[in-house]
């Protein structure tokens, strides 16, 4: 079943021309919103090509069937966040920690701004999270994750590296879902950012010292 599952949740094709492009987009768009308002499990292809104001058929050139779209949707999700945290952690002219506290900001302000799509996506995610494509999107951000760590506590065993960095990026994924489940203000977000930053920061100079 798994195997089945994963051969078919990438897109059946390619768009090679503007037009096609164009097509994607609308198609993309309007799953967007389809799953913002219905949810991950009233979430189907006929509401997605009715929104987007195409056939049925169209839709089914590009995508095979919704967990094809939903992937889609997060491994374009996945690929935002690993830019961020590259733009981010990639600058050396900053020190780390000044890294680390601005990707926590920069990656907490953008679950608050996209919350219900992710929250819906994340209840999708038995659909698609142990395909291979998955596992492959999914692994560009823990490389960054480390290559970050090996800066960041250049002395340190590989082994605390490791589990500093799985500890940070799985603390800020789940902790920012919850938090951004509800509407925030700005100053609730800039305050919740700069407690986490503080505790992992706290936690990589303890590390550093050890």
């Amino acid at each position: 079943m798994a195997d089945r599952r994963s051969r078919s949740i990438s897109s059946r094709k390619q768009p090679q021309q503007a037009r096609s492009n164009g097509l994607v987009a609308v198609i993309l768009d309007a799953a967007v919103q389809v799953l913002a308002k219905e949810g991950a499990q009233r979430f189907t292809t006929a509401r997605v090509a009715e929104r987007a104001g195409v056939s049925v058929g169209s839709l089914y050139q590009y995508f095979p069937n919704k967990a094809s779209i939903l992937f889609r949707l997060q491994s374009d999700e996945w690929r935002r966040t690993s830019e961020l945290l590259r733009d981010i952690l990639a600058d050396r002219t900053k020190p780390p920690p000044a890294r680390l506290r601005a990707v926590v900001h920069a990656f907490i302000r953008s679950e608050c701004e996209e919350a219900a799509v992710r929250v819906a996506l994340s209840d999708a995610a038995p659909l698609y999270r142990d395909a291979p494509e998955a596992q492959d999107a999914r692994a560009a951000g823990e490389g960054i994750v480390a290559t970050f760590m090996q800066e960041a506590l250049p002395k340190s065993p590989d082994a605390t590296r490791a589990l500093a960095g799985v500890l940070i990026k799985t603390t800020l994924s789940e902790v920012g879902k919850n938090f951004s489940e509800e509407a925030r203000s700005e100053a609730e977000i800039a305050a919740y950012a700069d407690a986490m930053a503080d505790m992992f920061c706290d936690y990589l100079a303890r590390l550093a010292r050890r």
